[in-house]
């Protein structure tokens, strides 16, 4: 389904359409939620607040990007944000209050998560190799992080990095250059090229 069906299909209220929204951008959202998040229990905290913060701000995405790189943007926004302010993550059923039909994504995005992170979780370190990338890559700054992941795992191109981080195209592809160069050192100092 193209982006615009899909956005107009979840602004006529089909909720199977959010669904398919978030099915489609999950792989991306937990891959810079679990770079840029430590603890677990936030990490499922603020996937909640990324898919909330995409709903309600759905009836302003004009189609100048695509819809993944758009919700890429909000959720390194979101996360980026409470790093640098470090706040405790406030529960989102709090802040909803009550269980009318207006609270549906916050409270089916949870089930969604739920179901698909040992998936995810299950891609990103299904081989020993990917394992010993995943130490060295967790040794590196969070934006290195994400950087190496956006572009290798997610296949981003620079454009569409650039567009999530709001870095320029030259910062994104002069991280990118360092940080591979911080992986690979990281990984030398505790392997052998053989055993890589």
């Amino acid at each position: 389904m193209e982006d615009k069906e899909l956005v107009y299909k979840v602004l006529k209220g089909d909720k199977n359409a959010f669904t398919t929204v978030i099915k489609k951008t999950e792989g991306l959202v937990a891959q810079i939620v679990f770079k840029l998040v430590d603890s677990p229990e936030e990490r499922k905290d603020m996937a909640q607040e990324i898919y909330l913060k995409v709903y309600k701000s759905l009836p302003e995405f004009r189609f100048q990007s695509k819809l993944s790189t758009w919700i890429g943007q909000i959720a390194y926004n979101t996360c980026y944000h409470s790093l640098k302010h470090k706040r405790p993550m406030q529960s989102l059923s709090v802040e909803l209050g009550n269980d009318s039909d207006d609270d549906w994504p916050q409270r089916n995005i949870d089930k969604l998560l739920s179901d698909s992170t040992n998936e995810t979780e299950t891609l990103i370190f299904k081989t020993e190799l990917s394992q010993m990338i995943q130490i060295a890559l967790s040794q590196l700054s969070p934006i290195y992080q994400t950087l190496i992941t956006l572009y290798h795992y997610e296949e981003l191109s620079y454009e569409e990095i650039a567009q999530i981080t709001q870095l320029p195209i030259g910062t994104v592809k002069n991280y990118l250059f360092r940080a591979r160069k911080a992986l690979k050192d990281n990984l030398l100092t505790h392997y052998t090229k053989d055993d890589l």
